[in-house]
């Protein structure tokens, strides 16, 4: 049986070499030819074009190149962070990219798969961000200039995205149960699993007369990560640690 992983918001960057070497050691431990890894997003803190070869970049193309070149298969959806993630990143890894949401099956379970952006729709001011930021428009223009201006550009962005994210009540910025319920009706699911909010939880409700559950996972740090695994002995969360 195909075993499935599925992962989100590792933030990799050069600034945190310990979060990229922990998820290093995943791919090798991991995943072998029976296994199938869904990463819903964020995999990069920042990702600027698939020209970019700053450091970790280069090793990170190589890394999951070497795990899909070993059999494994690797689907990566865009989150907030990396949506400027295309093709060429996908033929240089050998991954697949995935829409956002997409359906997939766990042990026969069809499961709605999103990063979870869309979902916190109660946050207005960051969905009409987003569909700026994912217009045809705004990427052609951003892929158009140098390395270094779109460099300047990201790092602007998220500086004020910090700061307004640190005005913001806490619950603007979760997921609405409303939304959740409206994806989950629309893709006819009762499981959704996605990453985005970073509040690791497994939430059980409700859904039209049948019971659902919603499945957060957790976000990556330098001596911990997580991910969710369905096999023959179901589905479950994992911490992954760093050694030592």
């Amino acid at each position: 049986m195909t075993e499935i992983l599925i992962i989100s918001d590792l933030h990799l960057s050069g600034d945190r070499p310990g979060t990229t070497e922990l998820f290093f050691r995943f791919l090798e431990e991991q995943l072998t030819v029976q296994s199938r890894l869904y990463i819903l997003g964020d995999l990069l803190d920042a990702w600027i074009g698939d020209d970019d070869c700053t450091p970790p970049v280069p090793d990170i193309k190589a890394r999951i190149k070497q795990a899909s070149a070993h059999g494994a298969e690797i689907f990566f959806m865009h989150g907030n962070r990396d949506f400027l993630v295309g093709q060429d990143f996908a033929a240089e890894t050998g991954c697949t990219l995935l829409d956002d949401p997409a359906v997939i099956h766990l042990n026969g379970v069809a499961t709605l798969l999103m990063h979870g952006d869309l979902l916190c729709s109660d946050d207005q001011e960051y969905q009409k961000a987003r569909l700026f930021l994912r217009s045809p428009g705004f990427i052609k223009d951003m892929l158009s200039r140098s390395i270094d201006e779109r460099r300047a550009i990201a790092a602007d962005f998220r500086k004020r995205s910090g700061e307004i994210n640190s005005l913001k009540a806490e619950y603007i910025m979760d997921v609405n149960q409303q939304t959740v319920e409206t994806y989950m009706r629309r893709n006819q699911v009762t499981l959704l699993i996605h990453g985005h909010t970073h509040r690791p939880d497994t939430h059980q409700f409700t859904l039209d007369g049948r019971p659902a559950q919603r499945i957060v996972l957790p976000e990556w740090h330098e001596a911990r990560g997580g991910y969710l695994k369905a096999d023959n002995n179901g589905v479950s969360i994992h911490d992954y640690r760093a050694q030592g």
